[in-house]
């Protein structure tokens, strides 16, 4: 079973890869299952219908998904080319903590497959341009961002998995902060994921990224898989062509190595398990 769970197309709106060409490349790189996975980030991004105005980062709007259109294009992939791969549709819900009663109003429209969990920014500041690390130390943006999480994993439930765990290392300009100072955040965190019976994601970008570790980290994974968490997931936070399925099989393997011996793929938001 080869499966990509984090998939991006031109609804986000940092792709532009059209979603029908990502399944028929799906299709040719022999996968089995996809699950799209586009961008919806309250505090920072609006609706296209929410009468606000629509601002532009270049030709990018800073707009969420269109619901309409996603799930009528979805329901159409699955319609042409559901003989040849399974097609789940999910979204990644860039949360914060102030903007939880916008992201279950979401979940409620839809009948999901999957949804990602992640923390892109706090107190609307991104990480990916500076503006969240901006006046903070190594150590209070590192804490505030697990503390972010930890606030949410207990308040919000409507979720699969909590995406790129680590996520902050990728923005982090002063280097890989150590594991021992953010240990306790991400053991709170852990067991009550586990409690909840949601997991974690695994994200392959961390190979095109050129980090030093997976994301999350081997150290991270291993604390779950001790504290006993089973359910994984693998994506590829895939947004252009030659991301789609990247190192999903060399992931499975180090899975494997760190002692995993399933990872799993969701319908109807519930985990079915496959051996790796």
């Amino acid at each position: 079973m080869l499966a990509d769970y984090h998939v991006h197309t031109k609804f986000s709106d940092d792709s532009v890869y059209p979603m029908e060409d990502v399944v028929k490349d799906a299709i040719q790189l022999g996968l089995d299952e996809i699950c799209f996975t586009d961008h919806v980030d309250y505090g920072v991004k609006v609706d296209w219908d929410s009468g606000q105005e629509i601002r532009y980062r270049g030709e990018a709007p800073f707009a969420n998904v269109d619901y309409p259109s996603y799930v009528e294009q979805i329901a159409k992939m699955r319609e042409l080319y559901g003989d040849a791969i399974q097609i789940r549709m999910g979204l990644e819900f860039g949360m914060q903590i102030h903007t939880v009663s916008q992201f279950q109003a979401l979940f409620d429209r839809y009948p999901f497959d999957f949804i990602l969990l992640s923390v892109h920014q706090v107190d609307d500041l991104e990480f990916w341009n500076q503006d969240f690390q901006k006046g903070r130390t190594q150590k209070e943006y590192n804490e505030r961002y697990y503390e972010e999480m930890l606030k949410l994993v207990n308040e919000y439930h409507d979720y699969s998995v909590l995406a790129h765990l680590d996520l902050i290392v990728r923005y982090d300009k002063m280097g890989v902060y150590p594991f021992s100072e953010v240990k306790p955040y991400v053991v709170e965190i852990l067991k009550k994921v586990i409690e909840d019976k949601k997991g974690i994601e695994v994200n392959t970008s961390s190979v095109r990224y050129g980090l030093s570790d997976m994301t999350p980290s081997k150290e991270i994974l291993t604390l779950y898989r001790e504290l006993g968490g089973d359910i994984l997931t693998i994506g590829s936070d895939s947004h252009a062509p030659k991301h789609l399925g990247q190192s999903i099989q060399e992931t499975k393997e180090a899975l494997r190595s760190l002692g995993f011996r399933t990872f799993c793929t969701y319908e109807k938001m519930q985990p079915i398990y496959h051996a790796l």
